[in-house]
């Protein structure tokens, strides 16, 4: 092989072992910041202070493990394998703590955002053919232009308790309720063959229905994963917030 032909190859191959569409980068910074809502006080301002060194650290994931586990996502399940070398890698931010490192272990927390909002996108779960072309960007188009409408559900209060041991077993459900959605956001933005205009749907099509499902699990699993982390280290939890409960009510009572 001529030695000028060798990059574009390894180009190629490299840009095929990544997940091709993720969350835009306005939606992660919505996601992160709507996470630190669930946080308490002390942990919520450290990790907003660093909020942009945290997202340039997101960005050096590691080859290896960002690979492995993009292929853990086109496929619907978390290999053990891929568990383990994530755990080894969240061990970084312990051993920054223990070095009293803080800023730097802030920073490497709040990076760890990028492995629960991968896993709470139903586009990256959705197979390893994938979408039609065009139909993830239009999916991440109404789902930014809506993103006002969407209210931040808290799924369930136990998850903010977990610890760093039980996060494997989180992930894993957090993968399999985005995997379930997939097909929906293929099913209403590819029609007889042909890519629809995001544009064309509002609120009552089951794509915003998906969108916002994702959006809140998303930022769930992210404020799950940065607790049980912190709280493993010992960090102060004190002033947590209490999420307001809203509750139904009958067709001629306003809603809580």
């Amino acid at each position: 092989m001529r030695p000028r032909t060798l990059a574009p190859l390894l180009l190629a191959m490299s840009l095929a072992c990544q997940p091709a569409f993720a969350w835009p980068a306005s939606l992660m910074h919505s996601l992160a910041r709507d996470a630190r809502r669930l946080l308490p006080g002390t942990l919520s301002r450290l990790l907003g202070e660093r909020e942009d060194k945290i997202f340039e650290t997101a960005a050096r994931f590691p080859p290896k493990l960002g690979q492995a586990l993009a292929a853990d996502l086109s496929a619907g399940a978390l290999r053990a394998e891929t568990v383990t070398e994530l755990q080894a890698h969240l061990l970084g931010f312990s051993a920054l703590m223990r070095e009293k490192r803080v800023s730097d272990a802030i920073v490497e927390l709040g990076a760890t955002f990028r492995v629960p909002a991968d896993l709470a996108d139903p586009v990256l779960s959705a197979g390893p053919a994938g979408y039609p072309p065009g139909v993830a960007r239009e999916y991440y188009a109404f789902v930014e232009e809506n993103l006002r409408k969407i209210p931040v559900v808290l799924e369930d209060r136990a998850a903010l308790q977990l610890s760093g041991a039980q996060l494997p077993q989180y992930w894993k459900g957090v993968l399999e309720r985005s995997r379930a959605q997939s097909h929906v956001i293929r099913e209403e933005l590819f029609q007889r063959g042909r890519l629809v205009d995001h544009k064309s749907l509002d609120f009552r099509n089951p794509a915003f229905g998906v969108g916002s499902i994702s959006y809140s699990r998303a930022v769930n699993a992210i404020a799950a994963t940065w607790l049980a982390l912190w709280r493993g280290v010992n960090g102060d939890t004190t002033n947590m917030p209490v999420p307001h409960e809203v509750r139904p009510r009958g067709p001629d009572k306003p809603t809580e």
